[in-house]
């Protein structure tokens, strides 16, 4: 590196100095001419006179990244008409003059002051222009012109990315495009080599290439294996001038990742696997687990087993875990120890997915043998029989044999049984069950008419083990036996039309009757109907029997009056089919009826001959009107007694006082003051002394005793009305008798209120009467009549 930069100073020089030269001959050339004019002739002789331009120029140049001790001259401007006295001045002005580019206003030498870089700015414009020194004067019109900067190799390359990341698949053939990397160099591309690039790797190799002109990263090595390696790292260089000594370069990384194919199959890391299981096992249990591995990743690695050969393959069944990638062994069918203690079983693994590119490398499968062993267990005991029917005729003793039920231990130990019977299923405890040796027995006689069927249920349990048992439904059915005699089937009724003697019999029956046997049908019908031998030759009816089940009654002669006899009762016998024969005597009743002439029934009853006998027509109804009238008076009288009104007079058992005396009228109420003077009473509190009575003639003038007066202030109203009374029996005007008093006042801070009824009668009261209930006897008829009122508030 330290080379190159000794070598670019050197450049920089060599240029520098070239170009000065050439800009100095360039333009002494032509500044010869500049200011003269001369003589051209034309085509016909004519001399054409020419002004000639003071300068011509078009562009200068300087060399980028000059770094000497003196300014870099770039050009000079002079013109024809300066004669070197210093007159004329030379003005620069534009892109940079003054900062970048200075002028020497006499010599017209231009000089670059700061060190310029082409990637910054590749050209400046600027304009120049000679002017009298003293006068500013324009001495030539301005003139426009460029100064580029010349390029040098300044910058190396650069990559798009510092960092690269690129998938290509494993096993690609040598060639495989992976991914293009790009780089870029500031310098200019139309001036010399400094941008042209040129790639290279300098680490992955042997594995991967680059294009030299393009960058595009390919593999170099066949069959490179993701198992094997996963991830390669690649550096690869960008380098100007062409790769050439002395460019200047840039590197970048590349991780390029093998992505994986389906080209490894599955394998078992074994060959053979052992596995055990209970024959107490369910269908369905976990056995055991087997899995194969396969390198590859993804859906490539997705293995799938099944059982494709073996003596368990009835028994058990394989599925796969997705998750662990496992083949699962599971039960399929319960197994038996004593049966059989071994199983073996051929399992195959293979791939779901395969790649037909690699399918030349052999069977994606792989095979494995598993031996299941099967282990003893403490089994439950084993009916011989899923279910049992037996069989037993009711009626039976108490003990008969219904049947036995039978179960053994399957286990080598063959531990004895004990049987017992659900009482759940056997709540009437028909049966009982041996627990020895299973014999199941009657414990009561049994009706089939009652239940046809009994149902039970017997359990088997090892005698040493109470837990192991097992549990048999047991049927019994009940065998007929006939013990139910038929009887008729509805309660028949029959009907005859009374008639003369002359009058033919008709073929038709009385009633068609038939019966009901609550036996089977084996002992049931064929029913057989026939008169007591008692009543055989019965005069009046007869039976027939029909023979299917039916019989019909019919009558032996005519002329049946209900005056003789309008009722009969006939028995029959009916008998039935069964082995032995039962029988029962039903008794038909036959009502003797009017009928019309077509023998239609009009009516069966024999009470309105009876009535014509005594009574007629007319006497009947005179009955029943007599009655009626009793009836009418009866209500009547009934009426009247209601509406009548209540004696006036209180009775004696009613009387709470002595000789009270009611009277018939009423008196003018408050307004009234003439009877009584009730100024007393409405101001107690002015009472001075004795005012006599005005509704009798006082013989003499009396003073009650003070002491018997209560207080103007008492609420005690018992004590008030006692010193009231014993003041009336103490007065000697008074008569002989209890008279009515009036009190309009009840007396100061009374807690009751106001006893009247009168202001209560028209104003809602919210008071509670209750207490009138404890003031004894006397007001008993006032708590009575409050009591009332309050109950019929509050049913209302």
């Amino acid at each position: 590196m330290k080379e190159n930069y000794c070598l670019q100073a050197a450049l920089v020089c060599l240029g520098v100095l070239c170009h000065s030269q050439a800009f100095s001959t360039e333009w002494r050339s032509h500044l010869r001419p500049s200011f003269h004019g001369h003589h051209e002739k034309g085509k016909e002789g004519q001399v054409l006179q020419r002004s000639k331009r003071g300068w011509v120029w078009n562009q200068f140049f300087v060399i980028e990244e000059y770094t000497g001790p003196d300014p870099v001259l770039v050009g000079r401007l002079h013109s024809d008409i300066d004669s070197g006295d210093g007159n004329i001045k030379y003005i620069l002005s534009g892109e940079g003059a003054g900062t970048i580019f200075v002028i020497d206003d006499k010599s017209g030498n231009i000089h670059a002051t700061k060190t310029l870089d082409r990637e910054e700015r590749a050209q400046y414009t600027l304009m120049a222009q000679a002017v009298d020194r003293d006068t500013n004067r324009p001495l030539e019109p301005p003139s426009e012109f460029i100064v580029k900067v010349q390029d040098i190799n300044d910058n190396p390359p650069e990559f798009l990315h510092e960092t690269y990341h690129a998938n290509v698949p494993e096993r690609s053939n040598v060639g495989t495009s992976v991914i293009q990397v790009t780089a870029s160099d500031a310098d200019d591309p139309t001036y010399g080599n400094s941008a042209k690039l040129v790639y290279s790797i300098l680490e992955g190799q042997p594995y991967f290439s680059v294009e030299a002109q393009t960058g595009i990263i390919r593999t170099a090595l066949p069959n490179m294996d993701r198992e094997a390696k996963e991830e390669y790292h690649v550096v690869i260089q960008a380098k100007d001038m062409g790769g050439h000594m002395g460019g200047l370069s840039g590197t970048t990384r590349v991780t390029i990742t093998l992505t994986d194919v389906n080209d490894n199959p599955p394998k078992f890391p074994q060959s053979v696997y052992q596995m055990s299981v209970s024959e107490a096992a369910v269908s369905g249990e976990e056995v055991g687990r087997v899995k194969a591995k396969d390198p590859d990743i993804g859906e490539n690695g997705l293995v799938t087993y099944s059982v494709v050969d073996g003596d368990g393959m009835e028994l058990f069944e394989i599925t796969t875990d997705y998750e662990t990638q496992e083949g699962v062994v599971k039960l399929r069918k319960p197994v038996d120890f004593e049966t059989k203690r071994a199983y073996s079983l051929k399992i195959e693994a293979a791939n779901v997915h395969i790649d037909p590119k690699f399918i030349s490398n052999g069977p994606f499968k792989d095979t494995v043998t598993v031996k299941i062993a099967v282990e003893d267990a403490d089994e439950p005991p084993m009916f011989l029989a899923p279910s049992y029917i037996h069989e037993v005729q009711e009626n039976a003793a108490a003990g008969t044999v219904v049947g036995r039920v039978h179960a053994k231990d399957p286990d080598a130990a063959n531990s004895p049984i004990r049987y017992s019977i659900d009482r759940h299923t056997d709540l009437d405890r028909f049966f009982t069950i041996n627990p020895e040796d299973g014999f199941i027995k009657t414990t009561k006689p049994l009706d089939r008419e009652e239940t046809a069927w009994l149902n039970i249920s017997v359990f088997a349990a090892e005698i040493h083990n109470r837990h192991q048992e097992a549990k048999v439904p047991v049927s019994i059915r009940v065998l007929d036996v006939n013990d139910n005699a038929p009887k008729f089937a509805a309660p028949y009724e029959g009907f005859i039309c009374e008639s003369d003697q002359t009058k033919p019999l008709s073929n038709q029956p009385i009633v068609t009757i038939s019966a009901d046997d609550k036996d089977d049908t084996a002992n049931g019908p064929r029913f057989i109907f026939s008169l007591p031998p008692e009543i055989i030759h019965n005069p009046n009816f007869t039976v027939r029997d029909n023979r299917d089940n039916t019989a019909g009654v019919y009558a032996r002669r005519g002329g049946f009056s209900r005056q003789k006899q309008d009722l009969y009762l006939l028995p029959i016998v009916i008998s039935d089919g069964g082995i032995p024969p039962m029988s029962s005597t039903n008794t038909l009743t036959i009502k003797v009826c009017g009928c019309d002439v077509n023998g239609a029934l009009l009516s069966c009853n024999a009470e309105a001959y009876i009535l014509n006998a005594g009574l007629s027509t007319g006497a009947l109804i005179a009955i029943l009107a007599c009655i009626v009238i009793l009836l009418v008076i009866v209500v009547l009288f009934v009426t009247l007694r209601r509406q009548k009104k209540e004696p006036l007079i209180v009775f004696e058992e009613e009387d709470v006082r002595e000789n009270i005396i009611t009277y018939d009228d009423e008196g003018g109420g408050e307004e009234d003051t003439e009877a009584f003077d009730i100024a007393t009473l409405q101001n107690p509190d002015g009472i001075n002394g004795f005012i006599p009575r005005k509704d009798i003639k006082p013989e003499y003038q009396y003073m009650p005793r003070p002491g018997l007066r209560p207080a103007p202030n008492s609420v005690d109203v018992d004590d008030f009305i006692n010193t009231r009374i014993q003041e009336a029996d103490n007065d000697p005007t008074a008569p002989p008798y209890d008279s009515i008093q009036i009190y309009g006042y009840e007396g100061r801070g009374s807690v009751a209120g106001s006893l009247s009824s009168l202001e209560s009668a028209t104003t809602d009261s919210d008071l509670d009467y209750d207490y009138l209930q404890n003031w004894g006897p006397r007001f008993k008829k006032l708590a009575d009549l409050y009591g009332s009122k309050d109950t019929f508030d509050d049913d209302s």
